[in-house]
C-alpha cells in the first residue's frame, strides 16, 4: 500500500540525512535558519477571508503518484508570487523528492519570494524532520495522522515546542477524533484515500461538523470549481488546500478567481459539475461536541 512504501522509504532517507546531519549537528542549527521569524499559519485561516468564501492555501506541486506530472515547468518562486498576488492566505510546498518531484530546498525560496505562511508538505516519520523543518524555514508542517499513529500527540507538541503549526490530515472519523485531542488547531480534512488515490468531497460534508469551533478546518483534495467550494463551505470549512486545479491552470489568477466565485468569475466554466449540494447545516449550527453519527452526506461525488 502505498503509506506503508512511503513510511518505508521516508525512514530509509532519514536514516540517511541523519548520517550527513547528525541529530545534534540539526539541533545547534535550528535556531540559526535563514527564517528564524515564523508566520502565524493558523491566524491567516482564522480570520474571515478578504473575498470569497474560503482561505486558499495554494499548493507549489509538480507531480503526484495519482495524477503523474502535473507542472513540468514548475518554477517555484514566480508560482509563489503568483499565488500572493491573487489572494492566497498561505503556501503549501511539496518537499517530497521521490513521488512528488519536489525539493526540501522550495521553502527557503520560496519564503523569501512571499509574506505569506508556507507549509511544508511531506511526509513526516520522525522527529528529525520535524527540526529539519525548522530549519528549512517552514512556518508549519503537515502530519498526517494515519502515517503517525499513536505518536500523532508527541510530533504536535514537539513541533509546537520548536516554534512550528501544524496541519493535522484525517481521513476518518477516528483519526479526526486522534487529531482533536493533540494541540492542532488546523484540521486537514482528505477528500483523498491515500491508499487508494479515489477523491470524495462526502469525507468533508461528514467529518466537518463534528470538530470543535475553536479549530481551522481545511477541506482537501478533490476541489476544481467555485460549486465545490460553495459545497464545503456550507459544512463549517475555513479554508482550502489547492494544488493540481491551480497548477495546471494556464492562468492562475483566473482559476484563484473562480475558485472564490467572485463576480468577474463567474462566467468561467467549471470543470466539471458537481451534484445538488443538499442544504448540509452549517458547522455553527451544530453542537461541536456532540460525537453522534453524521447525517447522510447524500449524492457521493467523487472528483479526482
Amino acid at each position: 500500500m502505498f503509506l506503508d512504501e512511503i513510511a518505508r522509504y521516508k525512514r530509509e532517507e532519514v536514516a540517511l540525512s541523519r548520517l550527513r546531519l547528525p541529530l545534534d549537528a540539526l539541533l545547534s542549527r535550528v535556531g540559526n535558519g535563514p527564517f528564524n521569524g515564523t508566520r502565524r499559519f493558523t491566524k491567516a485561516l482564522s480570520a474571515p477571508p478578504r473575498d470569497g468564501l474560503v482561505h486558499i492555501i495554494a499548493e507549489i506541486k509538480r507531480a503526484s503518484p495519482s495524477r503523474g506530472m502535473i507542472r513540468p515547468d514548475l518554477d517555484p518562486v514566480d508560482m509563489a508570487r503568483s499565488y500572493q498576488t491573487h489572494g492566497a492566505s498561505a503556501i503549501s510546498v511539496l518537499t517530497e523528492t521521490r513521488y512528488f518531484l519536489g525539493d526540501p530546498g522550495y521553502i527557503a525560496k520560496v519564503k523569501g519570494a512571499v509574506d505569506l505562511p508556507v507549509l511544508r508538505k511531506d511526509f513526516i516519520v520522525d522527529p528529525y524532520q520535524i527540526f529539519e523543518s525548522k530549519l528549512l524555514g517552514a512556518d508549519a508542517i503537515l502530519i498526517i495522522a494515519r502515517l503517525v499513529g499513536r505518536e500523532l500527540e508527541a510530533f504536535v507538541t514537539l513541533a509546537h515546542e520548536i516554534g512550528l503549526e501544524c496541519l493535522v490530515e484525517v481521513h476518518s472519523k477516528d483519526e479526526l477524533l486522534a487529531a482533536i485531542d493533540t494541540p492542532a488547531r488546523v484540521i486537514g480534512i482528505n477528500n483523498r484515500d491515500l491508499e487508494t488515490f479515489s477523491v470524495d468531497l462526502a469525507v468533508t460534508f461528514e467529518l466537518a461538523p463534528l470538530v470543535p469551533r475553536d479549530r481551522v478546518i481545511v477541506s482537501e483534495s478533490g476541489i476544481w470549481t467555485s460549486e465545490h467550494v460553495e459545497m464545503v463551505a456550507r459544512s463549517g470549512v475555513n479554508a482550502i488546500l489547492v494544488g493540481e486545479s491551480l497548477m495546471r491552470a494556464a492562468d492562475v489568477g483566473k482559476q484563484m478567481r473562480s475558485l472564490k466565485g467572485l463576480p468577474a468569475a463567474r462566467g468561467i466554466p467549471a470543470a466539471s459539475g458537481p451534484p445538488a449540494a443538499g442544504g448540509r447545516p452549517q458547522r455553527h449550527e451544530l453542537d461541536p461536541v456532540k460525537w453522534g453519527e453524521p447525517e447522510e452526506a447524500g449524492e457521493l461525488y467523487e472528483h479526482s
